[in-house]
């Protein structure tokens, strides 16, 4: 009886929005109050007082759940703390982007034609959500390029990373400006997964592998047989791994970049998808909601 209550409790929300969203859109300028505060887009809160957004505000719910898995996985095998930190950053990423996507606010709009005694603040989630990727991407930065490093190096490179995010937020909060966050994030994040790669290869891989010692060791004529064949099964239980994580960023970065690439084509072609959300309705209009596939 309960699951039969919740499926017709979710199929008559979905043909209330569908009769609601064809009655059609509002005026451009038309202002509507959420729970959170007054809004000049038709599309939000189309779905609950309580959420602007609501298909980009619950997607961050992945973002969450997984963090929660990495750190987890972090205090169960041991992994180095600066791992558990990225977690938590991650953890801050979704839970920031969940917070900014359900409090959302048109800020662009709003100093010009907000009515009378609204407040015309920027939303202060904007920047958690923003920054917070920032921060995480350098904390990965850090992993990556202090590895088997000294500490002298590390702390530089901790300064270092530092004295960047902090120049990137003032910067950002100074110029207002979404392309240069945009521009920062894709170079941190470049250049985190080309050191990865690196890293990745050259610890992994036997015909790249630097540790001349160990090399010459696997080749000396003094190595008995169980010793080659000792050093000929890690050989191939490092190329089986290098083969799984090769898949892994294959799945990763074509998630990624396809997630994107579906935001950017939110972005040019906005009003024709809203349209099509129309007449499509629940639950199948949610697959074009662009910005919640990235």
């Amino acid at each position: 009886m309960e699951l039969r209550s919740s499926i017709s409790w979710i199929l008559g929300s979905c043909h209330l929005y569908n009769q609601l969203v064809r009655r059609g859109p509002l005026l451009s300028h038309e202002y509507v109050q959420g729970w959170h505060g007054w809004l000049t887009s038709s599309q939000d809160y189309y779905c609950t007082p309580y959420a602007a957004e609501i298909v980009n505000t619950l997607t961050n719910l992945m973002f969450v759940f997984l963090a929660f898995k990495g750190i987890l996985n972090c205090k169960k095998h041991g992994h180095d703390t600066v791992f558990l930190v990225a977690f938590v950053g991650y953890l801050l990423v979704g839970t920031g982007s969940f917070l900014f996507h359900a409090t959302l606010k048109c800020t662009s709009l709003q100093s010009l034609c907000a009515p009378a005694g609204t407040d015309d603040d920027t939303d202060p989630m904007q920047l958690v959500d923003e920054l917070s990727m920032i921060y995480t991407t350098c904390l990965m930065c850090y992993a990556t390029f202090s590895y088997s490093r000294s500490r002298l190096y590390a702390f530089t490179l901790a300064m270092g990373l530092i004295s960047l995010a902090l120049f990137i937020t003032l910067y950002y909060h100074y110029l207002q400006d979404p392309a240069f966050h945009q521009n920062a994030y894709a170079l941190l994040t470049v250049t985190v997964v080309a050191r990865s790669l690196y890293v990745m290869e050259f610890t992994l891989r036997p015909s790249l592998r630097n540790n001349e010692e160990a090399f010459r060791l696997q080749h000396r004529k003094s190595m008995t047989a169980d010793q080659i064949e000792i050093s000929r099964s890690d050989d191939r239980r490092n190329v089986r791994i290098l083969n799984t994580m090769w898949l892994m960023i294959g799945v990763g970065l074509t998630s990624f970049l396809s997630g994107f690439g579906i935001w950017q084509l939110d972005n040019v072609y906005c009003s024709e998808l809203r349209a099509w959300r129309r007449e499509i309705g629940l639950p199948w209009g949610i697959v074009l909601e662009g910005h919640g596939w990235w």
